[in-house]
This record gives structure tokens, C-alpha cells and sequence, in this order.
């Protein structure tokens, strides 16, 4: 089981423990970390800080994806498993698939992206992968369409994102008043992301607080992050949020409305039905080099998932505070706007299929390789 960032470890995760929970003699050994630990994985790599943004990154990173690509192929040469499943990250994961040619079964689970960007890694896909499960209905139909072996299991977030607290409990705990308004900031789960985002989100909270004084601000902590981080920003600009970390959903249960960093978090907020607007901000050299790329009308995994614009987005220049500012100051100052957003929103969880999708998935996983 092969993962590399945040988000894609958590869904491994679920997926380990689904086939664990179908067949506990399984052995899974793992490239990941604490949540594929946790989940009876022997983790073989603990991939913290491998996570990149864009080409220059991955420079950065080469000489230790290299040493880990032969490091996974050695052991897969000394263990012989009999199957390997890839989740995401694909950057490196398909040089492994490349790599095996098939002498093992490789089954793809969260697929890449192909289908908003550089569409050509479906040769690759078809020529080097088993099989795929996916998780959203449309990637199944386009994987068919080159005649690729793709099952869909539904979205395991429909299980994962709940809030642990109600919200009265949430504001008693970290010291928030109900009746105020509040704002959640989910900068994203990478330092590079938090250092980019983070300061447009706060410089636009800003603006907003000059209007709606009695704004309280709650920022997502990750786990894999350092406090220090979110404190020296907050600091520069003489504001004060709760971090909160590991409760993200119930950071957002607690809010109004919420700034995100696009991504897998734009899908979990959207589970939630909370108003959101996007944010995202990039090295313009790598925004460069990908955009001639991108073969979607939007960035936000919940506009594609509607096919519509739900969410406004704010991607590379247009990420400006006063835009931002002057979007959320209008949903906030509009309780009908904040409640048809959050009607329409509710939709989408009905676009992800149904609950129990590790399951799902571990059981086509397991058919698959019996057979």
C-alpha cells in the first residue's frame, strides 16, 4: 500500500483496515505513516514531508524519491506480495507501476487526476495498472472509454468527515461565543501551502474585521505541521484565531463560513453543506508550466462534482484579500445567500455515492486478486 500525502494516507488507511476487517491474516506493508500505523499496516516509510506542489518542488525532493522508488522495488523483489495498491500520488506512483510492469498485480485506488490534467499518463494507466477503483462515478466512465478495467466504490468521506462535538460543546471547549460570527481558515495540509495561503486568508480577515468587529477566527491545524507556523503569521499581522488541531470537521461545524485551500478539503466541507469560497496560490513559474495543461472548467473537487460553479474560486491572481474580503462580507451580511449555498451543497453528497465505500472497495480489491 503506497501513499504519500495527507489526505491520500487517510483514505489508505480506511482501506486497510476495511481488508483487515474481511481477511485479518492479510499482511499489508505500507509507504505512508501514523494513520496506516494506526490502521495495522507495517509502515515501511514514513513519507512526512514528501508531499510537493508543482515541478520545481519535485526537483527539490528528486534525490529521495529516487532512494524511495528503490528502496519500495527491493522490497517488493525480496517479499514478493501478492498484490500492490497505489493511492494517488501519482507523480511517483506510476514510475513504480512502470517499474513492475504487471510481473504483480497493481491495482490504482484515488486516481490521479487525468482527467483535468495531462491526460496523456492514461497510457501509461492502461499499459501498467490492473486495475482501478474510483471514486467518483464520471472517473469509472472515463476510464471505460480507453478501455481501462475501473470499479467505482463511492467516496469513503461520506464515513470520515463528522464532526466529534456539537457546536455548543466545540465553543465551550476553545473558549468561542455561539452567538458570534465565525469564520474557519483550512490553509491547507502542506507547509508550502500554509506559507502561501495562509497570509492571503489572514490579510483578507483583515479587511472583513474592519466590518464585522466581532469576528471570530478558527484556523485548522494539520497534525503533520508545526504551531509555530500559523503563530509567526498571526503574529505579523497582530490577529488573533483559535488553532485548533486534528478537528477540522468540527471547525467547520462551528462556522459561518470558511476559506479553503483547494483540494480534498473542498469535498469534505462540502459533505458538511458549509458555505466555502476556494483559495488556492501557486510558485507562478509551476502555474505556468501546468496551466496549459488543466482540461477543467474549475479547480474545486465540489464544482466538479456538481459540473457547476457552487463555490466562488480564487486561484493564483485573483487570490487577492480584498476580493476574498469583500466575498465573504457579502455572504455573511446575507443569511438567504448563506442558505441557499448551503441547500445546494447538501447535493453533493448524494453525487459520492453511497456510505461504506472502503468496503466497497476492499471487497473489489480482494475479488480482483482472487481471481
Amino acid at each position: 500500500m503506497i501513499s504519500g500525502e495527507p489526505s491520500g494516507e487517510l483514505l489508505a488507511a480506511g482501506l486497510t483496515r476495511a481488508i483487515r476487517e474481511l481477511n485479518p491474516s492479510i499482511k499489508i506493508s505500507a509507504v505512508g505513516g501514523q494513520l496506516l500505523r494506526q490502521a495495522g499496516a507495517t509502515v515501511l516509510y514514513d513519507t512526512r514531508g514528501l508531499a510537493v506542489i508543482g515541478l520545481f518542488d519535485v526537483l527539490k525532493k528528486l534525490p529521495r524519491f529516487i532512494s524511495l522508488k528503490k528502496l519500495i522495488l527491493a522490497k517488493i523483489a525480496a517479499e514478493k506480495p501478492d498484490g500492490i495498491i497505489l493511492v494517488d500520488f501519482s507523480g511517483l506512483n506510476l514510475r513504480l507501476a512502470k517499474a513492475i510492469n504487471k510481473k504483480i498485480p497493481v491495482i490504482y485506488y484515488v486516481s490521479p487526476q487525468v482527467w483535468a490534467s495531462r491526460c496523456g499518463r492514461v497510457k501509461t494507466i492502461k499499459k501498467y495498472v490492473s486495475k482501478m477503483v474510483v471514486l467518483f462515478e464520471f472517473e469509472k466512465e472515463f476510464y471505460q472509454r480507453y478501455g481501462i478495467d475501473a470499479e467505482f466504490g463511492g467516496h469513503p468521506l461520506l464515513d470520515i468527515v463528522k464532526p466529534t462535538l456539537s457546536k455548543k460543546e466545540f465553543c465551550n471547549t476553545f473558549n468561542l461565543k455561539e452567538d458570534r460570527p465565525t469564520l474557519a481558515l483550512l490553509p491547507g495540509s502542506r507547509r508550502q501551502e500554509v506559507n502561501k495561503i495562509l497570509p492571503i486568508m489572514l490579510q483578507a480577515c483583515l479587511r472583513i474585521k474592519k466590518e464585522i468587529p466581532n469576528l471570530q477566527l478558527l484556523i485548522a491545524k494539520v497534525p503533520q505541521l508545526e504551531g509555530d507556523i500559523y503563530q509567526d503569521k498571526l503574529k505579523e499581522l497582530n490577529l488573533e484565531a483559535g488553532i485548533v488541531q486534528g478537528k477540522t470537521y468540527d471547525c467547520l461545524n462551528a462556522a459561518d463560513f470558511a476559506l479553503v485551500c483547494s483540494g480534498t478539503a473542498t469535498l469534505e466541507t462540502a459533505i458538511l453543506a458549509k458555505p466555502f469560497a476556494v483559495i488556492y496560490k501557486m510558485n507562478w513559474l509551476n502555474f505556468l508550466f501546468y496551466l496549459p495543461q488543466v482540461k477543467v472548467p474549475y479547480i474545486a473537487l465540489a464544482n466538479i462534482v456538481a459540473g457547476k460553479k457552487l463555490v466562488q474560486e480564487f486561484i493564483q491572481s485573483q487570490a487577492t484579500p480584498a476580493k476574498i474580503a469583500r466575498e465573504v462580507l457579502r455572504m455573511l451580511k446575507s443569511p438567504n445567500e448563506l442558505q441557499k449555498l448551503h441547500h445546494e451543497l447538501s447535493g453533493v453528497s448524494n453525487l459520492l455515492g453511497e456510505k461504506g465505500a472502503s468496503q466497497r472497495a476492499a471487497r473489489i480489491i480482494l475479488n480482483f486478486l482472487q481471481n
